[in-house]
């Protein structure tokens, strides 16, 4: 696999809470020069990542219900419109944890659903945070975001006790149509890392550490 094979399928990724908007010029910049596939940053730098980023082909993905996924159903669908409406791209949204522990699945799904119906055609990739998740949930999980028309399933915020493993995209690719695909998250830090999520079945790689990632794939 070629460098820019790795990059464009890199969400280049900023999400700490002291974020400035130097760093996120900064990482906008660099995922122009790298072509990453995208930069994500909390819905508060989109309109500015949207900005610095127009016309280029580098999406920008922002996160919603990030990073507990314990907001009302309400809440992320109006957080989603605003993102689309600040300029982004794709949106990342964190399930309701608790429901799905709860068994709880028809709120599960229709949480996804309502993030779904608001993003209108945009791209929607759902959290599951598997760290949290045992193997049933995490089918489970799968499960509800197919029915509810998501894109992507995800692994992880990168902010819970764990981040992604080769075995959680295994069972995430298992779990899912052939139409939807999967993001592998949290706690990739190298190039040797990234390669063993893509060839597990992961199509995204969200990272912080795509720069780095990119100087050990040369």
């Amino acid at each position: 696999m070629t460098k820019q094979d790795i990059a464009s399928k890199i969400d280049h990724t900023q999400l700490k809470a002291s974020a400035t908007t130097k760093q996120i010029e900064t990482l906008c910049h660099e995922a122009l020069e790298n072509h990453f596939a995208s930069v994500c940053v909390n819905p508060a730098h989109v309109a500015y990542a949207a900005k610095l980023l127009k016309g280029s082909g580098v999406k920008v993905c922002t996160v919603i219900g990030f990073p507990l996924g314990a907001n009302t159903s309400e809440v992320k669908a109006f957080e989603t419109q605003n993102a689309i409406a600040n300029g982004a791209d794709e949106c990342d949204m964190v399930i309701n944890i608790g429901a799905l522990k709860d068994r709880n699945i028809e709120l599960v799904e229709s949480d996804i659903r309502k993030v779904v119906e608001a993003a209108k055609g945009v791209l929607v990739k759902v959290i599951i945070e598997t760290c949290y998740l045992t193997d049933e949930e995490k089918i489970l999980a799968c499960h509800a975001a197919s029915r509810a028309g998501a894109d992507f399933v995800k692994t992880s915020t990168g902010f819970g006790t764990g981040g992604a493993t080769v075995h959680d995209v295994e069972l995430m690719r298992k779990n899912i149509p052939d139409t939807m695909k999967v993001k592998a998250a949290g706690g990739i830090h190298n190039y040797h890392e990234a390669i063993s999520m893509i060839n597990a079945g992961a199509d995204r790689i969200g990272a912080s550490a795509g720069i780095e990632i990119l100087k050990e794939a040369e």
